[in-house]
């Protein structure tokens, strides 16, 4: 009997290379696909899989968010359902010891290797056989759920029953041909110019794969990151100087090497003085 699965990835190609190579696998039915966070888990939902392949770096939501979502659902709703099996696909290493903790059956390199996949199918029938199809609810479902919560809580360095949804303390930015992770700390600023957001640190300057600075702002802190104008996205702690201008505007010079500077749009002219006693 065919493995039913999902794949989730934000980039086209990926999602068909690895459609090319689990038809090549063979036993393996991609009953649909998704490209970011919220498609995966109403995806999830709606068709129950056995398997997801899911993509750790997504906009809004990454891959270990999905996974909460899912489980968080689940805990509201009776009866409880077994959780689908899930093979991370990442092209960072050290996000598999992660993906384990979070009860990951295998994890997959990008670029793909069909070696590499046929081995995360075998492992997933493996579990399979072992614990039923991912659609039969178990009974101790609900225990396997709350485990699960409390893995990715310890796992986003919140206290056990906290609120979830904080983001994650580090961002993915693109620099040249690297693929960075970058203290949130450590940002000045973020700018959007034709689709591509800009990300500058006091050290260096790149790119998010986030598509727009709402995407954007759903990663950062929201007691650090103001959104100063629709086309910037500030660290309130990186600001150097505020800089009184015309029409009783302001502009804020950042702390980063250009001491770049920044307008501060008149819908948050009252916020900036609230944030400064101004």
């Amino acid at each position: 009997m065919a493995i039913s699965a999902l794949i989730i990835d934000d980039e086209q190609l990926a999602r068909e290379e690895l459609m090319y190579l689990l038809d090549s696998v063979g036993g393996v039915d991609v009953v649909a696909q998704g490209a970011n966070g919220i498609e995966a888990v109403d995806l999830i939902e709606e068709y129950h899989p056995d398997l997801v392949f899911l993509d750790v770096q997504m906009p809004g939501q990454d891959g270990f968010a999905v996974i909460q979502r899912v489980v968080e659902r689940n805990r509201a709703g009776k009866p409880v359902a077994a959780l689908p099996q899930f093979v991370f696909a990442t092209a960072y290493d050290q996000y598999a010891v992660r993906a384990f903790d979070v009860n990951a059956v295998d994890y997959l390199l990008k670029p793909f290797d069909r070696a590499r996949v046929l081995e995360a199918v075998e492992r997933v029938r493996v579990r399979l056989a072992a614990g039923g199809s991912a659609g039969a609810a178990a009974p101790d479902a609900q225990s396997q759920l709350d485990r699960l919560l409390q893995l990715l809580d310890r796992q986003e360095g919140r206290p056990q029953g906290a609120e979830p949804g904080r983001p994650p303390a580090k961002l993915i930015v693109q620099a040249q041909s690297r693929l960075l992770l970058v203290d949130q700390a450590e940002i000045c600023f973020a700018a959007i110019d034709e689709g591509v957001i800009r990300v500058v640190t006091r050290a260096f300057e790149g790119q998010s794969k986030c598509r727009t600075l709402e995407e954007l702002m759903e990663l950062l802190d929201p007691a650090r990151f103001w959104r100063a104008h629709r086309g910037f996205v500030v660290n309130i702690d990186q600001i150097r100087e505020v800089m009184p201008w015309f029409k009783s505007s302001y502009q804020l010079r950042m702390n980063d090497k250009q001491q770049t500077e920044i307008p501060v749009s008149r819908a948050q002219t009252k916020r900036l003085r609230e944030l400064f006693n101004l």
